[in-house]
């Protein structure tokens, strides 16, 4: 039997297979392609050893072992480990949408959910799922974001894009455009801001970040003659959290923000809705980005694509995305423990000044 916390120091890395019919097996595959890697920490992959032995013959990779486990406290610190999520067979069929890769792609979020929640991993990376065949009664979200949120009922969250380049987190998430006006609040944008804040000084260990606010309409509304949103909720927003203490900014017109340099003078950037903050992210970091979602009382990330089901089983999907995730979420759970050692309150002292025994 082997204890990750008792042998070894390495971060128990979580990761759940998302949709078997694109290609999560396939990226999860080829980042333990290299077993090097497997010193910097130690994974549970939640999903079907079965599944994986299909991948491994369909991409010509039998060199890619993974050690099956009942339980994520057995994983051994030296192996790619997988706990079977599924006892049924089930008909893989790459490329497809299927109800039983929607099913069990479920069954592996809940599954990891107990076991972070149980201490036995520290960290969860998501391969991508499909948000139209995971859907029941249990799952009734436009994605991991608001399923994650719900779980640990967190209010005041965030999906935050992150590359070595770009922080963008987006406002209003998975909703329609024609949606976004009425969803924009002054409360909203002021919740975001501080989550933002927290996010960049817990996590990413940075102590004074500064963030940027990108304005809603063109021109950020032209003091009010291009829509009212701006001058109405965004700048108040922006003010009182300046009131705060925290290095806010804006609202800037998207266009001119990222086709300047501007944005590369903050920390963190403050989308108001879904593509305009994707758009310049995916323009940048396509092929590194990584999803996390800010505000939840544990590390999650995934790689910023989705399950790619048209070139799918072709051998052709790049894994850096998903490695980024990986150390990404690494490297925040040791900030967040950093941080958290840090903010601890002091002992109590005597009047004297003697700390009391």
């Amino acid at each position: 039997m082997y204890n990750t916390k008792e042998k070894t120091n390495k971060i128990r890395v979580g990761i759940t297979h998302g949709d078997f019919n694109g290609i999560s097996y396939e990226i999860i595959i080829k980042t333990f392609k290299d077993n090097r890697i497997l010193n910097f920490f130690t994974p549970v992959v939640y999903g079907s050893s079965k599944i994986a032995s299909y991948y491994r013959k369909t991409l010509n990779m039998p060199d890619v072992n993974f050690n099956l486990i009942k339980r994520a406290d057995l994983a051994n610190p030296k192996r790619a480990n997988i706990i079977n999520c599924y006892d049924r067979e089930v008909k893989i069929e790459m490329g497809k949408l299927t109800d039983s890769a929607g099913e069990l792609a479920y069954l592996a979020l809940e599954k990891a959910i107990s076991d972070i929640d149980k201490n036995t991993i520290d960290v969860l990376v998501t391969a991508p799922i499909n948000k139209v065949n995971i859907q029941s009664e249990n799952f009734n979200f436009a994605g991991h974001t608001g399923y994650f949120a719900d779980k640990y009922k967190a209010k005041n969250h965030l999906m935050l894009m992150v590359s070595n380049k770009l922080r963008i987190g987006i406002i209003t998430g998975h909703i329609p455009l024609k949606d976004v006006s009425a969803a924009i609040t002054e409360e909203l944008v002021l919740e975001n801001i501080r989550v933002m804040q927290k996010t960049l000084q817990m996590d990413f260990a940075i102590p004074k970040p500064k963030i940027a606010v990108l304005g809603l309409n063109p021109h950020a509304g032209d003091g009010g003659l291009i829509g009212t949103e701006d001058k109405q909720f965004i700048m108040p927003a922006i003010s009182k959290a300046t009131s705060e203490g925290i290095l806010a900014f804006g609202p800037y017109p998207s266009d001119g923000f990222f086709g300047s340099s501007n944005y590369t003078k903050f920390d963190g950037i403050l989308a108001m809705y879904h593509d305009q903050g994707m758009l310049p992210f995916k323009t940048y970091a396509f092929d590194n980005g990584v999803n996390f979602t800010a505000g939840l009382p544990i590390i999650r990330t995934s790689p910023a694509h989705g399950t790619a089901f048209d070139i799918a089983g072709q051998n052709i999907a790049s894994p850096d995305s998903f490695k980024e995730a990986i150390f990404l979420a690494i490297e925040l759970h040791k900030n967040r423990t950093l941080y958290k050692e840090l903010t601890k309150s002091p002992l109590p002292v005597k009047e004297n000044g003697n700390k009391k025994r």
